[in-house]
């Protein structure tokens, strides 16, 4: 079950944007003690609602390779079918979507550790069945895109 996140939570996730700021200058800023904070945090982690993690620019990690990819499906099932996805090698996040895919999925890829575009689609896309149809889009430049290092 979802818990509505008042406003409180809110700003506590808007101060963790950068996730090393210290407990103590977010219950400064918010006006509530330290101990309220860190209870929330780990009340939203614990929730599922909120993850504190490392995220790199993929622009300035040599050989890194951030795709996108459009995914038909010739099945209805696309719970089951993301979930699939999300267990693959390379795979970030996938989205159930509306439009011309069914999923759209995020992938990090880099040679140097083994996992090529290639190496994606002879290696693991092949273990999800009632693929229809896909096609990528390679990230050449982005703004503001970081993504955690998840090879």
């Amino acid at each position: 079950m979802i818990n509505k996140v008042d406003d409180t939570n809110k700003e506590i996730i808007r101060e963790l944007i950068d996730g090393r700021k210290p407990f103590s200058a977010i219950a400064e800023k918010q006006g509530i003690t330290e101990n309220t904070v860190r209870s929330r945090v780990n009340k939203l982690i614990d929730e599922g609602i909120l993850s504190v993690t490392g995220l790199v620019d993929p622009e300035l990690i040599p050989g890194l390779q951030v795709v996108m990819m459009g995914v038909k499906l010739n099945t209805l099932d696309l719970d089951t079918k993301a979930i699939e996805f999300s267990k693959l090698r390379g795979v970030v996040n996938v989205a159930v979507v509306t439009g011309r895919y069914d999923i759209m999925v995020q992938l990090i890829l880099n040679e140097d550790d083994g996992i090529t575009l290639l190496d994606f689609f002879k290696n693991e896309l092949e273990k999800v069945d009632q693929v229809a149809d896909v096609e990528t889009f390679i990230v050449y430049q982005s703004h503001n895109l970081k993504v955690p290092y998840v090879l």
